[in-house]
């Protein structure tokens, strides 16, 4: 088993080594980001298409806009993680220049909080229209207010991620590519970190779950909610849950907790616990980038039109495996037939 010392501990002025798992890393983030990138790229490419060669009105509709900025996020991160794979594969060689390592780790937590910023103004624009639909209707229902809305989220996300881009990602060789920094910058990057956790993540997560519960309530206590409505909202619902409870949460809690666990190593601490959440910590940015190739479940659950479509192909596809069935069956039917008229007729010269 691979690994790698951590620094030399200042602390306990015996200069010895904490080693970690890197090999654990090499094997496991480049088998997740080959399976994410050709999902997030179908995914996100066949909703960007749709969005872009549907009704005009659909594609107009606000959480449509929503959902395609989204897409559009999943597809510029997926972009980078060939050169992810191949700085993994190499025994974590960053062969790409310092510059593009930091666009690509950059651009991990720029899908990141896009992804959590949009998904929070789709649960509430599905909240607002389910619990006060007369008092929003026509306000946030135009091209023009998403628009604004949209131009809100990017600016937001980007004053959070830009910070990121100050610290230094790679080693004083070159050789390295952190996903966040270096020993000399940590303790700088986590204030950072725990204030872009609280912005980015906590402060998101806690208005969905408002939107959400009070979204379960009205549609479980009012029954004139149109049904399939009420379907795709509990859908949505579900979904958003699961990727904050998969993609999200853990990857905020181990990615601090590795940061402290560096901290504690250099000042001369190494347990088998800080050990496993190094590799806690891999897991969680394996889970995290799962984000890219799940978003696009979204379109499916927040689209009329989409579903619609989806039931046209799956009743097509039904009636033609049902034509062929009784093509077969008839054809049966007919052979049976023939094969008892030869046996008739040869029973009858016989006699």
């Amino acid at each position: 088993m691979a690994t790698e010392a951590l620094g030399r501990w200042p602390g306990n002025g015996s200069g010895a080594l904490c080693p970690v798992d890197t090999a654990f890393a090499q094997r496991f983030l480049p088998t997740v980001y080959l399976v994410v990138i050709p999902l997030g790229l179908a995914g996100n490419g066949l909703g960007l298409w749709h969005l872009c060669t549907g009704p005009r009105r659909g594609a107009r509709h606000p959480l449509s806009l929503l959902v395609g900025n989204l897409g559009m996020a999943d597809l510029l991160y997926v972009s980078t993680l060939p050169f992810l794979v191949s700085y993994y594969l190499q025994d974590r060689t960053w062969l790409f220049g310092q510059g593009w390592c930091r666009v690509t780790r950059g651009l991990f937590h720029l899908n990141l909080y896009a992804s959590i910023g949009f998904l929070t103004c789709i649960s509430v624009h599905r909240y607002l229209g389910i619990v006060h639909p007369l008092k929003v209707r026509g306000r946030y229902q135009g091209a023009t207010s998403s628009a604004w809305l949209i131009v809100v989220v990017w600016l937001w996300v980007i004053a959070q991620v830009a910070p990121d881009f100050a610290f230094s990602k790679t080693d004083d060789t070159g050789r390295r590519c952190h996903d966040t920094t270096g020993h000399e910058s940590l303790d700088t990057y986590l204030p950072y970190n725990l204030a872009i956790t609280v912005t980015g993540f906590i402060i998101p997560f806690l208005i969905i779950i408002g939107c959400y519960c009070h979204v379960v309530v009205v549609l479980c206590r009012n029954d004139t909610v149109d049904l399939s409505l009420r379907r795709r909202s509990i859908r949505l619902v579900i979904l958003v849950m699961v990727l904050f409870s998969i993609c999200f949460l853990p990857y905020h809690i181990f990615r601090n907790l590795n940061l402290l666990s560096r901290r504690w190593q250099l000042q001369g601490s190494c347990t088998q616990a800080l050990k496993n959440i190094y590799v806690s910590y891999q897991v969680t940015r394996g889970l995290a980038s799962f984000n890219s190739a799940l978003n696009p479940l979204i379109y499916v659950m927040t689209s009329e039109d989409c579903m619609t479509r989806m039931r046209t192909i799956g009743q097509k596809a039904s009636r033609s495996l049902g034509f062929t069935s009784s093509r077969k069956t008839s054809c049966q039917a007919d052979e049976k037939k023939m094969t008892i008229i030869l046996c008739e007729e040869e029973a009858s010269d016989e006699l």
